[in-house]
């Protein structure tokens, strides 16, 4: 049964690649450029997997706790790893699906990523991790703690999203100049054509309901997560310890795999060694993410898309503070060097003059 993740995670992997779902340029977007269809898209994988999922939990296929909120480390975590996918150029998926085109420097990323994420579930930094993860509220489930059903919530947020989406696809199409297409048919579908971000989302959202009932068939009960099965391979290959080898781990292996297959197959894949500089902060990135997801326990998709389906305080508020720490990184990375250099750009203009 665990030969499942690894296809599911070829299929999430191929989604991506191909659909080019990265949440890190969708959050910058959203402060940077006034863009917000990449998060649009994000709550319709959202909504479709919470609508899915509880109605699996519904149909008694399994049973779903939420548990205490460790509010403290998913606020300083997820700000953390908002910072860190700004460094690293990826999120957690985007790094794997990245490393999958070739691109050496998500792969400094997600070695990065994969080491500290097992030093702080395992290593010397676990008993600092599990402090801070102490300081808890006691009921993590937004429907338990207001009293309101789970059904009320998801009915809202999917009413909300439809209206978001028809209000989106409603706006004039800006013209953008088109190759003439060199391949025909599925092909050029499915390894030409540019993706719409809606249309990836909604392939997403159905991927990420069909992960419940394959991880649950293995005994783990739990949908995508991509930081503890990072941290699981480390953890094995130090070990040897089998018992780190889960449908997580083969669900990370898969989105490589089927990352590499849409690369390759759309003529996108090579590698591509970064400067200097881009290495640093790749490496400085990866380490970030693998602290604050550790922290938060979840990263953009195991709190972002996954608890935010499940509709957990820890789900909404870590992407709140995932978004607060990408932007708050796009600021010095970005936004403040170009400002900075359109100003000496001026004064040397009017010093000239």
């Amino acid at each position: 049964m665990l030969i499942t993740g690894l296809i599911l995670g070829a299929l999430l992997g191929f989604v991506m690649q191909r659909g080019r779902f990265c949440l890190t340029g969708g959050f910058r977007d959203m402060y940077i450029a006034k863009d917000n269809r990449m998060f649009y898209a994000l709550l319709i994988a959202i909504a479709i997997q919470s609508i899915g999922v509880y109605t699996l939990i519904y149909l008694g296929v399994f049973t779903f706790e939420a548990g205490t909120f460790p509010w403290l480390a998913v606020i300083i975590g997820s700000f953390i790893f908002g910072i860190g996918i700004v460094l690293a150029g990826g999120c957690a998926t985007g790094t794997w699906y990245r490393a999958g085109e070739g691109l050496i420097g998500s792969w400094i990323a997600l070695f990065g990523y994969m080491t500290m994420a097992a030093i702080m579930k395992t290593g010397p930094l676990s008993p600092a991790n599990a402090s801070i993860q102490s300081i808890q509220a006691p009921s993590n489930s937004i429907a338990e703690t207001t009293g309101i059903s789970v059904w009320v919530f998801i009915i809202g947020f999917s009413i909300l999203v439809i209206g978001i989406v028809v209000r989106e696809l409603r706006k004039p199409k800006v013209a953008i100049p088109q190759m003439k297409p060199k391949r025909s048919g599925l092909s050029h579908l499915l390894f030409e054509k540019r993706w719409h971000p809606f249309f990836s989302a909604t392939l997403i959202g159905i991927i990420a309901i069909a992960a419940w009932p394959l991880s649950v068939a293995t005994g783990r009960i739990a949908g995508l997560g991509i930081t503890t099965p990072s941290a699981n391979i480390i953890q094995y290959l130090i070990t040897g310890d089998q018992s780190f080898i889960n449908w997580g781990v083969f669900l990370v292996l898969g989105i490589f795999i089927g990352s590499f297959i849409a690369a390759k197959a759309s003529g996108e894949f090579r590698f591509r060694m970064p400067d200097v500089k881009t290495g640093i902060n790749s490496f400085i990135g990866g380490n970030l993410m693998g602290i604050g997801a550790s922290l938060a326990g979840g990263c953009n998709i195991g709190n972002g898309l996954v608890m935010t389906a499940m509709m957990t305080w820890q789900g909404w508020i870590g992407l709140l503070f995932i978004i607060l720490g990408t932007w708050t990184a796009s600021y010095f990375v970005y936004v403040r060097p170009y400002a900075k250099k359109k100003s000496i750009v001026s004064n040397s203009t009017v010093t000239t003059a």
